[in-house]
């Protein structure tokens, strides 16, 4: 029998990504991804959009190269789906929390496409200036 755990999000960053290490020196990286999905409205007519934002856990060198991601980056998350459960300090009841454990992120962000577009476009206007007239 075959079974799998794997999911796949497309979305935006929440915030700069946030790594630190344990004790032994592994990195562990941390940031949230926002999906957001949009339909009509069959009764009114409009469009509506649900937005779920999902937390994003990665380790060892790949977690220090995620710790370079920032807030607002377009990017695609593969990863494994994992439950989590603690119990804060003075509480009796436990939390049961969902991360994705990511094995793959590819940037899909147009802000870096955009801004070396600028660097080649703004060259030749540069090298305008030097007109004889």
């Amino acid at each position: 029998m075959f079974c799998k755990n794997r999911i796949t999000l497309i979305g935006f960053i929440g915030n700069d990504a946030e790594t630190r290490f344990t004790g032994q020196g592994v990195a562990h990286t941390r940031f949230s991804v926002a999906t957001t999905a949009s339909w009509k409205d069959r009764e009114s007519g409009e469009y509506k959009n649900r937005t779920e934002w999902h937390r994003i856990v990665v380790w060892g060198k790949f977690g220090e190269w995620a710790g370079s991601l920032k807030k607002g980056a377009f990017v695609e998350v593969e990863g494994e789906l994992r439950y989590r459960e603690f119990q804060p300090k003075g509480s009796d009841s436990k939390i049961r929390s969902v991360e994705i454990h990511a094995s793959s992120i590819l940037t899909l962000d147009r802000a870096e496409k955009a801004e070396r577009e600028d660097e080649v476009t703004a060259a030749p206007l540069i090298a305008a200036d030097d007109t004889p007239f």
